[in-house]
């Protein structure tokens, strides 16, 4: 009786140590079966869908749930936000009425620096805002962005005519830092409580800068007119801080800070070696010297050419609307034509809808001219909406991991400021106090084209690369 208990124990101490065995066998092809699949969407040429390559550089979550109220509510949050931070699209607004009406002593060119600084601190402010969230100092970033944004429009709408200065620092310097200081933890937050479909969440989010650049353009041109700059200033301001109180009540985060991000120069030493990355970069810092000039002028061209006041007042929103459109579509379908295909094919469409402001109101009658900045600015706002949209998630897909990916974008972004910051300005220069058209759209449209030159290098780097 003895001897069989002894070898019922035996037998039983086999069985278990099998199944052991065969849960550390199962586990570990599991184990390889993952690290494939991850290396298939972090690898060289993974660029197919942008939600996989966002994805795949992502801190991993496996228990967050998606699509819950609670997802939804921080998803419109940060929509609000996105809107909030929208001036620079609406820019255009601010250089027609202050070239025609309210600093009518300096020239086109020195009031888009105006803009241009509003561009460039909001874009390059990403690249330390971006190392301060992912070191835990959302709150921080997003509820003392909001506070200095709203104090800077109020003291706007104190600026006299003629004092250009003022304007410069409130709405240039003061507003660009308060953006930059938003925008990217905003964006960013979206990964905490998205996996799968954090690309078109982001998508989702960053429109609501396009819809804001369709509000507040014909909030401001009716009332700039009507009531003054002082009052519409503060209108605007109002509503802005509305919507950012809002957002700073019920924005949260969910994951804890990345516990080892990585330093600058590490990333600039780590990044230069990729080619494709620093094409994309260039590629980037070119088009954008020449993707602001419909932005910012599309209006005074239109209204210096003794159109219709009302067509005037909505040639920029009809431009921002269609960028609305042209945010979202991606998301749709680039899972079938690739990142690359589709943002390269929206930024030479830019460069080409560009050159063709050229001609621009010569020619024809009223309404034929009124028909032909419509055409330009529907399909540029498209084209425009696509390039915006499918930036992130490009430079996002180059990073290797977690740890790197909001420096690639931060960094990325960046360089791409410094295009923001000297394209309005030459633009203007070369529009002269005469109002020479034909000069700037010539210039932003050969540079953008040579932007696009860049990403068709990169694409052809990516397809040489080991797949």
């Amino acid at each position: 009786m003895a001897s069989t208990n002894v070898l019922q124990r035996d037998t039983d101490a086999s069985d278990s140590q099998l199944q052991v065995a065969r849960n550390t066998s199962l586990e570990k092809h599991l184990d390889n079966e993952a690290n494939a699949v991850e290396a298939k969407l972090t690898g060289p040429g993974s660029f197919a869908d942008p939600e996989k390559a966002v994805a795949s550089t992502s801190q991993p979550f496996e228990d967050v749930p998606e699509g819950g109220l609670l997802d939804g509510l921080q998803c419109l949050e940060l929509f609000w936000c996105s809107y909030a931070v929208s001036g620079t699209s609406s820019f255009g607004v601010y250089q027609d009425f202050y070239t025609q009406v309210y600093i009518t002593n300096e020239s086109s060119s020195a009031i888009s620096w105006i803009g241009s600084i509003n561009a460039f601190m909001t874009i390059m402010g990403g690249l330390f805002a971006g190392k301060l969230f992912d070191r835990g100092y959302f709150y921080h970033l997003v509820i003392g962005g909001a506070i200095l944004e709203s104090f800077c429009l109020f003291m706007l709408s104190l600026a006299k005519p003629d004092q250009y200065y003022q304007v410069f620092l409130s709405q240039g310097l003061g507003v660009g830092i308060a953006s930059g200081m938003m925008y990217v933890p905003s964006v960013g937050v979206v990964s905490h409580y998205f996996r799968r479909r954090r690309a078109l969440a982001m998508t989702l989010v960053a429109s609501g800068s396009s819809l804001g650049s369709v509000v507040h353009p014909i909030m401001l041109n009716n009332l700039l007119n009507k009531i003054g700059f002082a009052k519409a200033a503060r209108a605007n301001a109002g509503l802005v801080s509305v919507l950012l109180l809002c957002a700073c009540l019920l924005m949260r985060t969910r994951l804890p800070p990345n516990p080892a991000p990585i330093g600058l120069r590490e990333a600039f030493i780590k990044f230069s070696k990729d080619k494709a990355y620093v094409l994309a970069t260039v590629g980037f810092v070119i088009f954008s010297s020449g993707y602001y000039y419909p932005l910012f002028y599309i209006q005074l061209d239109a209204a210096l050419h003794g159109l219709n006041s009302t067509f005037v007042f909505y040639v920029l929103v009809i431009l921002n609307a269609a960028a609305f459109v042209g945010r979202i579509t991606p998301g749709l379908v680039v899972h079938r034509l690739g990142v690359p295909n589709m943002l390269t094919f929206g930024m030479g469409a830019c460069s080409i809808l560009i050159f063709g402001m050229i001609g621009l109101g010569t020619e024809g009658s009223s309404s034929a001219k009124e028909a032909s900045f419509t055409v330009i600015a529907v399909l540029y706002g498209f084209c425009a909406g696509t390039y915006i949209s499918l930036a992130t998630p490009l430079l996002a897909s180059f990073a290797k991991n977690q740890s790197e990916m909001g420096a690639r974008i931060g960094v990325g972004f960046a360089f791409s400021g410094i295009g923001a910051l000297i394209g309005g300005p030459i633009d203007g220069a070369l529009v002269t106090s005469k109002f020479v058209w034909w000069r700037p759209a010539l210039f932003s449209g050969i540079v953008t084209l040579a932007g696009t030159s860049c990403l068709i290098a990169m694409m052809l780097v990516l397809k040489r690369r080991p797949s």
